[in-house]
């Protein structure tokens, strides 16, 4: 029901009630008419200038500004002004939304406001560790162990070095990732063959797996090249963390499994550990930086805790999706997605 409608129907109720009062008394069908004719003009009269002077005008502003709050300037201008012929239904959904959506805001801005200061306790952590060791080092060999102790100072001295590397190998993926937020980083494209760099890395990780006893496992069939457009040296990176990764965390003894599935305009990427799994409440956070499922054991492992933070960013930035599933005691498979030629 709009606006006008109410108005008729308000008016007609009143002047059918008046006039029926006056039918009641004077019992004289012609003024009944006349009264009836009259008062339903008059206060329809009235009415409409009472709501539309303090009740429709007002409303009808009210919707406006919600409506261009909403559509922001730039899109309002390009839409030019709104029309309603019904305002206060209009207004009422506006605002309905309205709530809505700041209350979607204000949860999102929350989980942000959480997020930021686990972020600043872990990065806060992730420095001090590495600069409190060293330092610890360094004064422990100005205090005079070099002429006291050679041997056991040149051991100080490479365990400061190896924190140094901790220091230096997270600031450069903070700043990785920086520039990947930022769009600094081009994505350049071009067609290689995935299994040849598959290969590879396998063959330069070899070293580390068999360190921890851990077969690495790719097979081609038949020998075809998977030809993929994507930055090779973007993939090699994300393939090197995720190996490196099921590595680190496999188990001892066990082994990593890289498969490639053809798809129909795409290739499927999974790497397979059979470690000691994650637990599923973890699951949809292990892509968040420092986020560790096993604090004191990745610490002792090393690494920046950012390496699949880079990798969702740069497999995102092909526009291509990374997943990971896990069970525990079982294993964890990464899979990711590339374009065919």
């Amino acid at each position: 029901m709009n606006f006008r409608s109410l108005i008729l129907i308000i008016s007609f109720v009143f002047s059918l009630v008046l006039s029926g009062m006056n039918y009641y008394y004077e019992r004289d069908w012609p003024t009944f008419t006349f009264i009836l004719i009259l008062s339903f003009v008059l206060s329809f009269s009235i009415l409409n200038y009472v709501f539309q002077k303090f009740v429709y005008e007002r409303i009808k502003s009210v919707y406006k500004l919600i409506h261009n709050l909403k559509l922001g300037k730039e899109l309002k201008d390009a839409l030019g002004d709104h029309k309603s012929d019904d305002p206060i239904g209009d207004a009422e959904q506006e605002v309905k939304d309205w709530a809505k959506q700041k209350a979607s805001e204000i949860d999102q801005l929350k989980a942000q406001e959480k997020f930021r200061k686990e972020f600043l306790s872990n990065i806060s952590h992730e420095f001090k560790t590495p600069l409190f060791t060293i330092q610890g080092y360094v004064e422990t060999l100005q205090d005079g162990m070099l002429q006291e102790d050679p041997e056991m100072a040149l051991s100080f001295l490479n365990k400061a070095s190896r924190n140094l590397d901790r220091l230096s190998y997270l600031i450069h993926d903070l700043d990785e990732i920086a520039k990947l937020e930022s769009g600094e980083v081009l994505i350049e494209k071009g067609k290689f063959d995935l299994n040849i760099l598959i290969k590879e890395i396998v063959d330069d990780l070899s070293y580390k797996a068999n360190e921890n006893k851990i077969k690495l496992l790719f097979s081609i069939k038949n020998n075809t090249p998977q030809f993929v457009v994507a930055d090779r040296k973007k993939i090699q990176q994300v393939l090197i963390n995720l190996i490196d990764n099921s590595i680190k965390y496999g188990k001892h003894g066990g082994e990593t499994t890289i498969k490639t599935h053809p798809l129909i305009d795409q290739i499927l990427i999974e790497i397979t550990d059979n470690g000691q799994g994650i637990e599923e409440k973890n699951l949809p956070r292990v892509f968040e930086r420092f986020f560790r499922t096993d604090k004191s054991r990745s610490r002792d492992i090393g690494g920046s805790g950012l390496g699949l933070a880079i990798v969702k960013h740069i497999i995102e930035a092909h526009k291509q999706n990374v997943h990971v599933r896990s069970t525990e005691g079982l294993g964890t498979t990464f899979s990711f997605t590339l374009s065919k030629v």
